[in-house]
């Protein structure tokens, strides 16, 4: 089905229920009709109808459409992205084994890759993810997992998704990609040969800014061995949020194709502003690498990363200034957001993990929303006016 249809009915069960809002199963625990239908469901793989941090019948229906969005077989339910990510991680590693990541992560991503991994004795290895030859130069027989994140956060630079899961394959090394900047409306990772795809639900799958989940799809053998360590170390998602996450669902093509077209127009009118130094926006032909993306994905996204002209202190005063985008974390809800990015990072990532990354002392990261693009653009021009130089 296309994703327009496929949001609506993709996680049909065929059960005789009548109700057509999704049913939400709130219950912790369940009743065994007996010894030996006890015994089964506590001995299955992925149960719903035994213990909720093992499965409930709501995660099960969310899960069953997020595996059909990202043409994959099977997804995984998590209580947020960083649960998924590193739930998944943890799963596929052990003491001695070797990843290749990308020096622009998600910066709990890369707390995980510098700061946690090396306590249990994995080696992480950070490259520039727009050089495909970087990846390559990377890789150690010891290296068991790729992670990558296209567009990444916050200067939305691309990686070669085909390329990349190629190397990997060619080495029987898996790949991991958070999808969460592009969402399986834009890019489909799998569709490339990535093996895994995670998201933070909480962004443009959720939509609403009223959840915080995350999610895992790929091969069901994989996703099942990522279940084992997930019932142990317990990031599950909740039946709510589950409820909730199936609600923004079927929205998610409307608004993300809502969401493209805005932040392309708004890109565009930064891109000629004498108060902006830079835009960073893969759809726009002046992105390094614009050809890659219209490559590989189906539309550019909402996020817009600008840098004023005026520097650090024009930075804050813009993102103070602006009446109709608030200024707060995170992204993909019917809201624009905007945030300055070093003050945000500032209290994770030290001074030259900031400038690994990337990141400009002036940037702003723009989190278009569902508003008429004119009044964005109005908004945008009075608060760069106030910002000055």
């Amino acid at each position: 089905m296309d994703l327009e249809s496929l949001v609506i009915h993709g996680d049909a069960d065929g059960d005789d229920d009548p109700s057509i809002a999704p049913v939400l199963h709130l219950s912790s625990t369940y009743r065994a009709a007996s010894a030996q239908a006890f015994a089964a469901e506590a001995t299955a793989v992925r149960p719903q109808h035994y213990y909720a941090r093992y499965g409930n019948p709501t995660l099960a229906r969310c899960e069953r459409l997020l595996a059909g969005l990202e043409r994959a077989e099977s997804a995984l339910l998590f209580a947020s992205g960083m649960g998924a990510i590193s739930t998944t991680v943890l799963a596929l590693l052990a003491q001695g084994d070797h990843v290749v990541a990308q020096t622009s992560h998600y910066m709990s991503t890369t707390r995980l890759l510098t700061a946690l991994l090396p306590k249990w004795g994995i080696g992480a290895t950070l490259v520039d993810q727009t050089d495909t030859a970087a990846f390559a130069g990377a890789l150690r027989p010891e290296t068991r997992l790729v992670i990558v994140e296209t567009p990444s956060n916050p200067t939305l630079a691309l990686t070669d998704l085909a390329a990349v899961a190629a190397l990997a394959r060619a080495q029987g090394i898996l790949t991991l990609a958070d999808n969460t900047f592009a969402s399986p409306v834009n890019q489909r990772p799998r569709e490339l040969g990535i093996d895994l795809v995670v998201h933070s639900a909480t962004k443009y799958l959720g939509g609403h800014s009223d959840l915080v989940a995350g999610a895992l799809a790929g091969p069901r053998p994989l996703v099942e061995r990522v279940w084992e360590t997930a019932i142990v170390l317990g990031a599950c998602a909740s039946p709510f949020n589950a409820w909730l996450l199936l609600r923004g669902l079927r929205t998610l093509p409307l608004r993300v194709a809502r969401s493209n077209a805005t932040a392309l127009a708004l890109a565009r009118h930064l891109a000629s502003h004498p108060a902006v130094a830079r835009v960073h926006y893969p759809g726009l032909a002046s992105h390094p690498q614009h050809a890659l993306a219209a490559r590989q994905m189906q539309g550019f996204g909402g996020l817009i990363g600008v840098e004023l002209a005026g520097g650090y202190a024009a930075a804050q005063r813009f993102v103070a200034a602006l009446r109709l985008a608030a200024q707060a974390v995170s992204l993909g809800g019917v809201e624009t957001l905007a945030a300055h990015a070093a003050s945000m990072w500032e209290g994770s990532l030290t001074p030259a993990e900031i400038a690994q990354a990337g990141i400009s002392p002036a940037l702003v990261r723009i989190a278009v929303g569902l508003e008429a693009p004119a009044d964005l653009i109005a908004d945008v021009d009075q608060a760069l006016a106030q910002a000055g130089g």
